[in-house]
């Protein structure tokens, strides 16, 4: 039993013991199972046929009882726990063999106190010790499993890899060399990754400073922002950037200079507001110099533009409007910026404007009428009165004028009336009036004229109005005077030269009709300036329109006196040759187709006029002398009532024709009188 403990104990090395310096047993061997990672021994002589032990000096010679040996076969697995009371069996081995066992031997043999052994799967009946003592014998058998290691080691098998590692000994130098060098580059690896790891640390400080810095710069950001919330408005409104000061100063004037200059203003507005508080503020009083400097060179600039403009306005052959629109009035805040801070220079350069325009509206419309003035105009005298003899009017040819035409009746309104459809349309240029050769009537020059100057009149208020757009409507008025007066003094001279000598109450009506449509186009444009102009022109033409209404007049009672006898009766009758009064004719006398075209000419261009006009007085006139010339007449029939009767009816009823597609309050009263009369006639 002691000797299967023993034989568990495993060799130190694993591999079995080599054996000492004696001769190898040729017997055979028996297996002998120690433990189970033993390596078993070789066997011995069969001579040994029990176990006995030989006797030395430290010897037993007791042999195993028989109860310790378990037969080969037994398949139960023996588990010999010793009881508490029972010495350690290797204790009892040690003194037997002369040697202590202790717990760390236990230890180092894989052997501990209370271990469970387990059976061998064979046990040796028979050991032969050979006269050796059994630690003599457990040493012997452990040379000798070393020997058997070494001879397995250098068997040919082994021989052959040893030849195999000579040959790959360079191989093996070299991969050994490599591994040296790689045991190298990876220390100077180790030493770059400790720099680095120390850069690291160095790096991480700094970003933990940095971290800290950027918290402090937050924080003072933050300040700063809500310090900026506070201030930014207020420091906004009294800084100038410098990009003003460097347009303002160098830049052209367009747009961008304009903007910069609404800019420029609304800081002035900001500082002047703040100094009229009590509190004296150190950023004004320093910003104030700055802004007073760039004031000053942008008031130069504007005059020293706005002088240039002007100027061009005298070039010749210019369009002024052209300059209004696309350079003052697009830039009309520099004015408005000129008259804030330099209230003289702004009147100065308005003074300049004002005597421009009025010499470039002068000389313009001077031209214009020279132009007109050549135009070839029917003359009417008092020779072209109704009650005078065709057959013996004279003709003059006053200057600039020529005779009318022999097809020409200065009473018939003809297709004259048509100037009125279309009052506003374009006016002919001075080159069409100079080449113009054909004969027109006093309303052709009138309107031209004057439809030019309304729509220069019109153009030159809107651009005051705006341009000047400060001041008051007594200091617009007094400055559009003063450019128009010299040329509104021209258009009434022109007025009273076509109306002066002429007797033609159909085209001095029709100027008035104009005159009075230029006066509605005023006030729908907002004009009012123009007033006193228009005024003006309607007082030279209504007395002369009287004046021609009573040569007119004038004639017809003139030729009722010539009809004191039947002579001068026949002689006014459309049967002019008869010389007894029972042969008068009873048909319309030659004047009331006359009278009827001349009342017709007055109602179709008075449709729009009422009963306080002066042409109603003048018509209601005119008829009165025309009806006692009938009635005169009429006694030229001699006695007979009816025939005299008969002759007003037909007189009537032709002037009743004529007028009956008249329209208007005037043509409406007109058309019933001769109703009337007609009527009364023929009941």
């Amino acid at each position: 039993m002691w000797l299967d403990r023993l034989s568990n104990q495993p060799t130190p090395s694993g591999t079995p013991p080599v054996g000492q310096n004696r001769s190898y047993s040729p017997a055979p061997q028996r297996s002998m199972h120690l433990a189970p990672g033993s390596v078993a021994r070789p066997g011995y002589s069969t001579r040994s046929s029990s176990l006995s032990l030989v006797s030395r000096s430290n010897t037993s010679n007791t042999s195993l009882p028989g109860a310790a040996r378990i037969s080969n076969g037994s398949t139960l697995k023996q588990q010999i726990i010793p009881p508490e009371f029972v010495e350690d069996p290797l204790a009892i081995l040690g003194k037997i063999l002369g040697s202590s066992f202790n717990a760390d031997d236990r230890a180092t043999n894989g052997l501990e106190l209370g271990a469970v052994l387990a059976k061998p799967a064979e046990l040796v009946e028979e050991i032969a010790f050979d006269g050796l003592s059994l630690q003599e014998f457990a040493h012997e058998t452990t040379d000798r499993e070393k020997e058997g290691l070494y001879e397995e080691r250098f068997s040919p098998l082994s021989m052959q890899s040893i030849e195999e590692y000579d040959k790959e000994k360079d191989k093996l130098e070299d991969l050994h060399m490599s591994i040296g060098a790689c045991d190298d580059v990876l220390k100077s690896v180790e030493i770059s990754l400790t720099s680095f790891q120390n850069d690291l640390e160095h790096v991480s400080a700094e970003i933990e400073t940095l971290q800290n810095r950027s918290s402090a710069l937050n924080t003072r950001l933050k300040n700063r922002k809500v310090v900026e919330k506070l201030l930014g408005p207020a420091v906004e409104e009294i800084s100038v950037a410098p990009t003003i000061v460097k347009v303002i100063s160098e830049g052209p004037i367009d747009e961008s200079w304009l903007k910069a200059l609404i800019e420029l203003e609304k800081k002035w507005k900001v500082v002047e507001n703040k100094l009229k508080g009590s509190e004296v503020i150190k950023a004004i009083t320093d910003v104030k110099p700055l802004l007073d400097n760039l004031t000053a060179k942008a008031i130069e600039r504007i005059r020293d533009y706005l002088a240039a403009q002007i100027k061009s306005l005298r070039s010749p052959n210019i369009n002024a409007q052209i300059i209004q629109q696309r350079t003052l009035l697009k830039y009309k805040e520099l004015y408005g910026f000129l008259s804030r801070h330099h209230q003289q220079l702004a009147e100065d350069l308005a003074q300049a404007y004002i005597n421009t325009m009025r010499w470039y509206y002068f000389n313009n419309f001077t031209r214009y009428r020279q132009a007109l003035d050549k135009i070839v105009l029917y003359h009417v005298d008092r020779y072209d009165g109704l009650g005078n003899d065709q057959s013996t009017q004279r003709v003059t040819k006053p200057p600039g004028t020529r005779p009318a035409q022999a097809t020409h009746d200065a009473n018939n309104i003809g297709r004259r009336k048509d100037i009125l459809k279309n009052p506003n349309a374009t006016v002919i240029t001075s080159y069409v009036a100079e080449e113009d050769k054909a004969t027109h009537h006093i309303e052709t020059p009138f309107r031209n004229f004057n439809q030019a100057l309304i729509d220069n009149v019109s153009t030159e208020y809107s651009f005051l109005t705006e341009f000047f757009s400060f001041s008051s409507f007594p200091q617009m008025s007094r400055r559009f005077t003063e450019i128009f007066d010299p040329t509104f003094n021209l258009g009434h001279s022109l007025v009273k030269d076509l109306v002066d000598t002429s007797f033609d109450c159909l085209g001095i009506l029709l100027c008035v009709r104009l005159n009075q449509h230029y006066a509605f186009e005023l006030q729908r444009r907002k004009v009012p300036v123009a007033d006193g102009y228009i005024n003006g022109t309607s007082m030279l033409l209504w007395p002369r329109f009287q004046v021609a209404m009573d040569l007119h007049c004038e004639s017809i009672r003139l030729l009722t006196t010539t009809v004191s006898s039947r002579s001068a009766a026949s002689k006014l009758s459309f049967t002019g040759n008869a010389t007894d009064a029972t042969k008068q004719s009873t048909a319309p006398h030659y004047l009331t187709q006359r009278f009827g075209q001349f009342l017709y000419g007055i109602l179709s261009i008075s449709y729009e006029a009422g009963d306080d006009e002066p042409v109603f007085n003048s018509l209601g006139r005119l008829r009165n002398e025309y009806e006692a010339f009938l009635l005169k007449a009429s006694k030229g029939a001699g006695a007979d009532t009816k025939k005299r009767e008969r002759f007003l009816a037909n007189n009537y009823a032709l002037v009743l024709t004529i007028i009956a597609d008249t329209e208007g309050k005037l043509a409406q009263e007109q058309q019933q009188h001769f109703e009337e009369l007609k009527n009364a006639l023929e009941a």
